[in-house]
């Protein structure tokens, strides 16, 4: 009979280790890990240009050289798949959230979740319109509206001194995002000032070469006479080269290329004279990102606005910067 018993205890606590493993909120929890380390949820916008997939492989390089735990997501330029994302990283209880926003609305709901279950949020890349400032710790990125401006402030400089009426077609990039509003709101502007200076068309290219191609076709097609592009990006740029081309027409010659962003293909195609001048928006904010996920978990004061420093790049200074450009 004892011998019974004590073979049913035996078997009751074999029973009973994995079950008190399993509920044990170890690494496979989604929480915070107790080996120290620092869970960050990113979500991304997605992967439609050049310079999103640099951003993507900045953020994933520099978490791993500072040791933070990445969960990662790609929301295929679809606010819905960020907020499912960003309610993940809740439930998972991660401890801090970055993200860049697809659009600059709708977003009061959900920051309103993470900042009940107290986990901070970071800004990257792109800006919200809450005014709520208390949704989140901090914003990193460009300034978009002086991007815009520097792209007007060439253009006007290369017209000065003529009358002759400039017409123009832009390429904006995503409907209701914050570089798309704030590129043109600077690009406009600055051009404002000069009458002779019009947009004649202007349509989203959702940052993307093939639907670039696509407008720049429909525009030609359109319109007779087009002095200049303004593109948002390098990508849509790029497609739209290829639709002047198509045309009969020489790109950066016959029409006046002006981008943003001066990815590597950007660039060559600056060198090469199919683009004019690239204002740059740098996507390596990884290591900047990262440095301020382990102040904002550390509970330290950090700006609220923390600007990337950028340039702007002529056909000349593309050639020299090319060799050692790292997107």
């Amino acid at each position: 009979m004892l011998k019974r018993i004590s073979a049913i205890v035996a078997l009751g606590l074999a029973l009973s280790a994995p079950l008190a493993a399993c509920g044990s909120g170890g690494s496979g929890s989604g929480s915070t890990k107790d080996d120290g380390k620092i869970t960050l949820g990113f979500a991304q916008v997605g992967a439609e240009s050049g310079w999103r997939t640099a951003n993507t492989k900045s953020v994933q390089d520099a978490a791993k050289a500072a040791g933070i735990d990445l969960k990662f997501s790609d929301g295929q330029q679809k606010q819905e798949n960020q907020i499912k994302a960003i309610r993940s990283y809740i439930a998972q209880k991660v401890d801090v959230i970055a993200f860049s926003p697809v659009v600059e609305s709708g977003w009061d709901t959900v920051l309103k979740e993470a900042k009940d279950a107290k986990i901070p949020v970071i800004l990257t890349d792109r800006a919200v319109d809450s005014k709520d400032t208390t949704l989140y710790k901090t914003f990193i990125g460009s300034d978009f509206v002086l991007e815009g401006k520097k792209a007007g402030e060439w253009l006007v400089q290369q017209y000065q001194g003529k009358t002759d009426p400039v017409s123009i077609v832009e390429l904006q990039g995503t409907t209701g995002s914050a570089p798309a509003n704030d590129r043109k709101k600077g690009f406009g502007d600055v051009i404002a000032a000069d009458p002779k200076f019009k947009i004649i068309a202007s349509q989203t290219g959702e940052f993307t070469r093939a639907k670039g191609k696509e407008v720049m076709e429909a525009f030609l097609k359109a319109n007779k006479n087009i002095q200049v592009l303004y593109a948002h990006n390098d990508d849509m740029g790029l497609g739209a080269i290829e639709a002047i081309q198509a045309a009969g027409l020489k790109p950066g010659v016959d029409i006046k290329i002006i981008t943003v962003d001066a990815v590597h293909d950007g660039m060559q195609a600056l060198s090469d004279g199919k683009i004019n001048y690239i204002v740059e928006c740098s996507p390596l904010l990884g290591p900047q990102l990262m440095d301020l996920v382990k102040k904002v978990h550390g509970g330290e004061t950090v700006p609220t606005r923390v600007l990337t420093v950028e340039g702007a790049f002529t056909q000349e200074q593309a050639k020299a910067a090319l060799p050692d450009r790292k997107y």
